[in-house]
């Protein structure tokens, strides 16, 4: 069994995590909850024996390189790196509602990279430019800050959900966690996905220097990442300030996310030394 076969397996258990974790939500039952935690390791797990199959094979075929010179293989890495995140919120706080907003994110980043036929799974050479070992610098820091502001957002859907004044509480809502603590949740995954992608520009500038000559010059994908950057930085000062916190947070924290997927996704398609990340 390859690693592409199995990533497409963990596609239907990251599936089948995210319906345990809406049962669970919905009925208010424990073992369907118990059991979505439990999906969502295995799936994890499997998730990483895929990313390190598909290192070994590239040797195999006497390539040889990290598995994140791709969209499909950075779609792998960054729904990992989600489900991971997600694990760790849980288990911090102690609340598997959490898993109805997070698990599907890490489903449809797979599944896009899985079920997607315009993204060609195939292990091949590297292009000359990411032949550095700055790749893995770059592509991990990145994605792990991305990951953050990813379980940020759904924690950020969550307060606006929970917080609305216009409709009576349903149990539903009731079951979700209390607004400060999400709020102080969606605060602390912003630093932590600030600090990662922060090293990952940074990385990234050192990697364009040895690739291209020059740190910085503007390419589409800095750009959107400069802008994803001051984004998630003005949202940190912003929250010191009382009349900027709750719902303004949340809804800056979603702008960030799309952003993120602006710059993850749309400016891999426009021209500039950044669009082999649009390359199967």
């Amino acid at each position: 069994m390859n690693s592409s076969i199995i990533l497409s397996i963990i596609t239907f258990i990251y599936a089948l995590a995210a319906v345990l974790y809406l049962l669970a939500w919905v009925f208010k039952k424990e073992t369907p909850a118990k059991l979505a935690t439990w999906v969502a390791w295995v799936g994890f797990v499997g998730n990483v024996v895929g990313f390190l199959l598909r290192w070994k094979e590239s040797y195999t075929f006497e390539i040889g390189h990290a598995p994140l010179s791709n969209l499909y293989e950075s779609l792998i890495y960054f729904a990992a790196v989600i489900m991971l995140v997600h694990l760790w919120v849980e288990r911090s706080y102690q609340n598997k509602v959490i898993g109805v907003f997070t698990t599907p994110l890490a489903f449809l980043a797979i599944a896009y990279a899985s079920l997607n036929p315009h993204i060609s799974d195939r292990i091949r050479p590297l292009l000359p430019a990411l032949k550095s070992n700055w790749l893995i610098a770059h592509v991990m820091t990145v994605m792990v800050g991305y990951a953050a502001f990813t379980v940020a957002f759904g924690v950020s859907l969550m307060y606006i959900i929970r917080s609305r004044k216009d409709k009576p509480k349903s149990g539903l809502l009731k079951r979700l966690p209390g607004t400060a603590e999400m709020e102080d949740l969606t605060h602390k995954l912003i630093m932590f996905g600030l600090l990662f992608l922060s090293v990952g520009i940074i990385t990234g500038a050192v990697w364009a220097n040895s690739a291209w000559g020059r740190y910085w010059g503007w390419d589409p994908k800095e750009t959107w990442s400069f802008v994803t950057w001051v984004i998630y930085f003005a949202l940190l000062h912003l929250w010191r300030l009382p009349g900027w916190r709750g719902n303004h947070t949340a809804s800056l924290s979603i702008i960030g996310f799309l952003a993120v997927l602006f710059t993850y996704f749309g400016v891999n398609y426009l021209p500039g030394l950044h669009s082999y990340g649009a390359m199967g």
